[in-house]
């Protein structure tokens, strides 16, 4: 299951050297707009505890983390929406995105650019939120101007509904209220999926601060974290900086500088989990001695289609899943006593994936 979460910003508020962390990857970060012109992609594992012990249980050949895209694109600046700066590339690149981590600068230093001149994150946040919502209303009325009259003319029902769905949108957008926001039902949902709206994707905000205030009192950080709980998004605080100093430490190396930072988690591990969480994902494992692996999946799925994951086959010729919770497995000590305790289970196709199931999938095509 591919999924991404774009990482978004004005230009020079730190999205690159965060990116460069989060993947390992050497990615220039230049003190000037536009220092990233095509989108930089990289796969990123999900911190879970759970494949470690896994591993340990049952030392297969191979260990597969579960892990989803991010992609660094681009900084947008004022009037993106009518082709200022990369303009229209960038907007079609986060079209692309499940989720938007969007970079707010948070520290002042006149040692690197603001392209506004001066930190205002609130400002930062309206500039992008704005932006996005032009493109989303330029699709929108475009799409109108095809459609409505030919509704009012045949009264096709489907025409209708979408006319009443975009003119819903429509009125949200032009009182700066994102999509995300609007209570869609799922005929409404399906409708619009299409469109790929950008102010319907899930959003954090992402505040960067300098290394000595991240954990002392920031007001820009506060500002921000007030914004996002008023549209019932996510922020987080973060040192791009920080994490970037800390990639080449050893995983003891690493917390040994946080805890002596009195930092409790990275801030890049807190990123990936909330963006791994906003996307509704769970994970689902699959164990051996041949290989150990976690598999993505979209809470509300069955059995049938999570085991369509692995292959096609599976899903095709679906008989059951033997299921046993990760917590059984743990607090039982082996399969073996798991199916001893009666906690080993035979599910059908309709059966609903709980996040930590350890599965194996019986099938024939």
């Amino acid at each position: 299951m591919s999924l991404k979460a774009g990482i978004v910003g004005l230009p020079n508020v730190g999205k690159s050297t965060l990116f460069n962390a989060i993947t390992k990857q050497n990615i220039l970060a230049a003190n000037y707009p536009f220092a990233t012109i095509d989108p930089n992609v990289g796969i990123v594992n999900v911190p879970d505890e759970r494949i470690t012990k896994l591993n340990e249980m049952y030392h297969p050949a191979r260990l597969i983390p579960t892990s989803f895209e991010f992609t660094d694109i681009a900084g947008l600046v004022k009037g993106a929406s009518h082709g200022e700066g990369l303009g229209n590339k960038f907007l079609s690149h986060i079209r692309e995105v499940d989720a938007i981590v969007e970079v707010v600068r948070c520290f002042n230093d006149d040692n690197i650019i603001h392209v506004e001149g001066k930190c205002d994150p609130l400002r930062d946040i309206e500039i992008i939120n704005l932006e996005l919502s032009i493109a989303d209303l330029e699709i929108i009325n475009n799409r109108l101007d095809k459609i409505k009259k030919k509704a009012t003319t045949t009264k096709d029902k489907d025409a209708l509904l979408e006319v009443e769905v975009l003119e819903k949108a429509k009125n949200a957008l032009e009182k700066n209220i994102p999509l995300r926001m609007i209570n869609f039902n799922d005929e409404e949902i399906m409708l619009i999926k299409p469109f790929c709206f950008l102010t319907i994707k899930p959003i954090i905000y992402l505040a960067n601060v300098l290394e000595d205030e991240y954990n002392n009192e920031n007001n820009y950080y506060n500002d921000v974290l007030d914004y996002a709980r008023k549209e019932g998004s996510r922020a987080i605080k973060i040192s791009a900086k920080l994490e970037s100093d800390l990639v080449d430490y050893t995983e003891d190396e690493k917390q040994e500088m946080l805890d002596m930072l009195g930092i409790k988690n990275s801030g890049i591990d807190e990123l990936i989990k909330t963006t791994y969480e906003l996307l509704g994902l769970r994970t689902y494992f699959t164990v051996g001695t041949d290989e150990v692996r976690a598999w993505t999946f979209k809470n509300g799925m069955n059995a049938k289609e999570c085991a369509g994951i692995i292959h096609s086959d599976f899903e095709k010729g679906f008989i059951r899943a033997e299921v046993m919770s990760y917590n059984d497995l743990i607090t039982c000590g082996s399969e073996i006593k798991v199916k001893e305790a009666g906690k080993f289970r035979l599910e059908g196709k309709e059966y609903l994936m709980q996040d930590g199931d350890i599965c194996h999938f019986r099938f024939n095509v």
